[in-house]
């Protein structure tokens, strides 16, 4: 077998060397377990298969416990039974045991029930990828395309030479268009082809991702500034309210000559003079602290949005710094 895989190597080399001198060669490889790994329709079906196979092995470890049975009655009974009647026990047993054996064979041998099985399961399959290997290779200019998890050694095989998921890709499109109508086929066609795009130039994701980033920056920019923009509106409404409910006091503290009675013209008594001070000294006081209420209210506001400011310059100029980092 090495001395074949030997004859392969040169063979293939030397024909790698003839093409080379014509024209590059493009190289790709698969890995078929890992590909069958990812096919929803096949894990499924060996989901299913695996459930059998438990539900086999159930059984012959309940046909082990019953021989085991049998051959402890006859262990304690051979001493009571006729010659007769223990030969005839140890015939079941036998028989029982050449049964169970059949059947591990019918079920897990190398013709059984679960490679037959498994070989029915992985054929369609099998087909599915052949053919999206060939629309692959015939594509993107493939002149050779292997399977790593053949019997043909691979000592070293380069990630980005792995086709193996754009096939996975093929086939699951292809599953999916089947439910689809054709105004969904030629809307998921030109989604399939961006995919693909990405795919062959990693350049062009992390390019998308940067202006993804950068539009991101620059929304939360647009929100920052708006609901500055509502803050001050709310606070300039709340500062003409104020102004309007201490006019409004000092409105309501202050009582016409022309209206006053001869009682509240004559001279005050203490109490009355008391009364009349209060009166005098409450819109002030209402008045002064409504204006440190709104200087606080102002110095408050001014901090929020220097506070707001740095945040949205170090943003950006992260956002700068990532950006260089991935052109780099």
């Amino acid at each position: 077998m090495k001395k074949y895989f030997a004859i392969t190597i040169l063979v293939l080399s030397s024909v790698f060397q003839a093409n080379a001198q014509s024209r590059g060669i493009k190289i790709g490889y698969i890995d078929m377990e890992y590909i069958l790994q990812n096919v929803p329709d096949y894990s499924e079906a060996k989901s299913q298969l695996e459930q059998k196979a438990q539900k086999w092995k159930q059984d012959i470890e309940a046909k082990k416990v019953d021989i085991a049975k049998l051959k402890d009655a006859l262990k304690t009974e051979r001493a009571l039974l006729t010659k007769e009647l223990i030969d005839e026990r140890e015939e079941e047993i036998k028989f029982q045991e050449t049964e169970l054996l059949d059947f591990q064979q019918k079920r897990f041998g190398p013709d059984g029930d679960l490679m037959t099985q498994k070989a029915v399961l992985v054929k369609p399959i099998q087909d599915q990828v052949f053919t999206a290997v060939q629309d692959i290779a015939e594509a993107k200019k493939y002149d050779y395309v292997f399977d790593k998890s053949s019997d043909l050694t691979m000592l070293f095989a380069a990630k980005r030479y792995d086709i193996s998921d754009q096939v996975i890709r093929v086939i699951t499109r292809a599953e999916k268009r089947e439910q689809m109508t054709k105004k969904q086929v030629k809307e998921q066609e030109a989604k399939e082809a961006l995919e693909d795009a990405v795919s062959d130039n990693p350049n062009l994701e992390a390019r998308k991702k940067a202006l993804e980033e950068k539009k991101k920056a620059r929304e939360d920019l647009v929100a920052q500034r708006k609901a500055e923009a509502e803050r001050k509106k709310a606070e300039k409404e709340a500062k003409r309210q104020e102004l309007i409910d201490a006019k409004n006091g000092k409105k309501a503290g202050t009582v016409p000559a022309k209206e006053k009675t001869a009682d509240e013209t004559a001279a005050p008594t203490g109490e009355n003079k008391a009364s009349d001070s209060t009166a005098v000294a409450d819109p002030k006081a209402e008045k002064a602290a409504a204006r440190a209420k709104l200087l606080e209210e102002r110095k408050k506001a001014l901090e929020e949005k220097k506070q707001k400011a740095l945040e949205a310059r170090e943003a950006a100029k992260k956002a700068k710094e990532e950006k260089k980092q991935k052109t780099e």
